[in-house]
């Protein structure tokens, strides 16, 4: 599954992403993030390994991640799918990336001692839009 074209966009843009996950008691939780695409059609995101979000995913790796367009708030893109894989990121080269598109910073200035850092790598399965 791919992103349709038209909507590709979305994930170019410092768009907040909520990202949906399935806790241990079965509820869902939805929690905004920074997120971009990896350049072969996944969706990319970071984590620390001490958030509730990364134990859901490694329990279960469903996921659903939606965001609205910045510049037309009518357009949205809704991404279900799967994790593929979770990359260690000890030297915070993704989350700097991610300072950089949407603060317009080198370094992400939220850095905790002890932080743990992932990059989720999300395969889309199924996309809906609309605007």
């Amino acid at each position: 599954m791919t992103i349709p074209a038209n909507y590709e966009d979305i994930v170019t843009k410092a768009a907040f992403w909520h990202v949906a996950t399935v806790g241990p008691d079965g509820d869902p939780q939805s929690t905004p993030v920074w997120a971009g695409g990896d350049g072969e059609g996944n969706i990319v995101f970071s984590l620390t390994k001490g958030r509730q979000k990364y134990r859901n995913l490694v329990a279960n790796p469903a996921i659903a991640l939606s965001a609205i367009d910045p510049e037309n708030p009518y357009r949205y893109l809704e991404i279900r799918g799967t994790v593929k894989r979770i990359d260690d990121d000890p030297k915070n080269v993704f989350i700097d990336s991610m300072a950089k598109k949407y603060m317009g910073v080198d370094v992400y200035p939220f850095h905790q001692a002890g932080d743990e850092r992932v990059v989720i790598v999300v395969a889309p399965e199924h996309a809906t839009h609309m605007g």
